[in-house]
């Protein structure tokens, strides 16, 4: 249990105290590996107005978020999907599919100020860090079920304990996505954005997927439905407004 309150941190702007014994050296090790593995295998964008879009929001962004030592990059890729990533030490992958959805900069900061929030709240760690401790759980029960059980019993509470588990973490990263949108919208309206323009972003996505029809039920989606995203921005509004210039 020591160790445990020794690796609670605290999300900046939020106050919510976050489990994360993976040190950020080691975290940092891991972006940086796979950001130039994804560099290699994805071709860089060459649409001018858009990299210059992004490198504009980009730079008002970075001078607001509270890690001045982190070490920003952002690329953006030949890619139709509307996604964006990013990984531990800041470095952040944004597809040319985004500007389907996010049709002028403060709609652009609104995705950017999302990632970059990941990155500030440190839930790569924290989702590495519960992922450890669940399978380290399901490791136990399955000793603690002894010999005295057949291996088809054991072998049956093992998966479901796992599945548990792993549904454990979608509702997790759920949670982390509404603390990023709502971070994203505290960094944006810092930077000089109508943080308004993140509930027209997640409208805009909305109305994107109903074209397509890409639907995820929320029960086993990582990431919260648009109407869910929607309206808890909307009842963060406020707190968001009240930082924008």
């Amino acid at each position: 249990m020591g160790v445990i309150m020794l690796s609670c941190t605290t999300v900046p702007d939020v106050g919510r105290r976050s489990l994360n014994f993976i040190p950020g050296s080691h975290l940092n090790e891991m972006g940086l590996t796979e950001f130039e593995k994804i560099k290699s295998e994805k071709r860089r964008s060459s649409n001018a107005s858009q990299t210059a879009a992004v490198n504009r929001v980009s730079e008002r962004l970075q001078r607001i978020v509270p890690m001045p030592d982190a070490r920003w990059e952002f690329v953006l890729f030949d890619d139709g999907s509307p996604n964006a990533f990013a990984l531990p030490g800041g470095k952040v992958g944004v597809n040319t599919g985004i500007f389907k959805v996010a049709r002028n900069d403060a709609q652009l900061a609104a995705v950017l100020g999302h990632e970059l929030a990941h990155v500030v709240a440190g839930h790569s760690g924290e989702r590495m860090s519960t992922g450890i401790l669940g399978a380290v759980g399901v490791a136990v029960l399955d000793a603690a079920l002894g010999a005295d059980r057949s291996t088809e019993s054991r072998a049956t509470t093992s998966a479901a304990a796992g599945a548990a588990v792993g549904l454990g973490m979608l509702r997790f990263s759920r949670g982390q996505e509404l603390e990023a949108d709502k971070l994203g919208a505290l960094y944006m309206a810092r930077a000089g954005y109508d943080p308004q323009e993140s509930i027209q972003l997640w409208q805009n996505f909305a109305a994107e997927r109903s074209q397509d029809g890409s639907r995820t039920p929320a029960f086993l989606s990582t990431h919260p439905l648009d109407s869910t995203r929607i309206e808890s921005l909307r009842a963060f509004m406020p707190q968001a407004l009240a930082e924008y210039r």
